[in-house]
């Protein structure tokens, strides 16, 4: 019997289908039993990933000044290397993301480096993650991230340290702020916040009445007594340290919770 020559072509197209069908499968499958690889700039749910360079992650934890008795969180983690650096310096550290593949590399290299006991990584949403604990920040983040993120390092215990490469909190002078030397590309800059004790409003000093304004680790307001008001000049905390002057008496000491205290003054707040 003799089979038309479109038949056969057909036929031929049709194997030629099922060919390139298996060999793309296999393809597929072979991809998808290779471990993930991040790519710089792919997108997360809040920020693209960007890594820090190595040069700029160890002096950001140097002008923090982690040691083994601090706890370290990055939100934003990504793959991990703020928290594998902290981790080889002893601290307790944890890193929060979103995307769950980047969680699983993040172990993976936490314990390939040996610190797995002591880098914690979770998956999860870094506005909603409690960082109470925390006495290191660890970030690179978009002001836009770090705006959000601000009332929740405001409440950090005072004297706690917030290190950022490059963006800083709108409206936040840092108390630090330098570059990396070294192999960094266009991420060299690094900002240090010391987290502020919380002066804003009415304190008994002495036999007057101070009346305080607060914006980060600066502050102003008055000073009243008999009815006479002197302005409060050159406020500044330095986590629990406060210093200021007024009238060109200088005062210096330290605030705990609703009182502070220098040599020859003290003061209490005022509900």
């Amino acid at each position: 019997m003799e089979i038309p020559l479109s038949t056969v072509h057909r036929v031929l197209r049709f194997i030629l289908m099922l060919f390139f069908a298996a060999l793309m499968g296999g393809a597929l499958a072979a991809e998808g039993d290779k471990p993930f690889e991040p790519v710089v700039g792919q997108a997360g749910r809040d920020v693209v990933w960007v890594p820090t360079p190595a040069v700029l992650v160890e002096k950001m934890l140097d002008v923090a000044r982690v040691t083994p008795q601090d706890v370290v969180m990055d939100l934003g983690s990504g793959d991990g290397r703020n928290i594998i650096a902290a981790a080889k310096r002893g601290a307790r550290a944890v890193g929060v993301e979103f995307n769950p593949d980047m969680v699983e590399l993040s172990r993976r290299i936490a314990e390939k480096e040996g610190v797995a006991d002591k880098a914690q990584f979770v998956q999860g949403d870094m506005y909603e993650a409690d960082i109470s604990q925390a006495t290191v920040m660890a970030l690179f983040l978009l002001p836009e991230n770090l705006n959000k993120l601000a009332p929740k390092f405001l409440a950090l215990k005072p004297g706690s340290r917030i290190v950022a490469n490059q963006f800083a909190v709108s409206g936040w002078d840092p108390d630090e702020s330098g570059r990396a030397e070294g192999d960094c590309g266009s991420w060299c800059s690094w900002l240090l916040y010391i987290v502020p004790a919380q002066v804003s409003g009415r304190w008994r000093l002495q036999k007057g009445e101070l009346e305080l304004e607060q914006k980060f680790q600066m502050f102003s307001g008055t000073f009243n007594l008999n009815g006479v008001s002197t302005a409060v000049e050159n406020g500044r905390l330095l986590g629990e340290e406060i210093s200021f002057t007024i009238g060109g008496t200088a005062y210096a000491g330290r605030v705990s919770a609703d009182a502070m205290v220098g040599s020859g003054w003290n003061a209490t707040r005022l509900r």
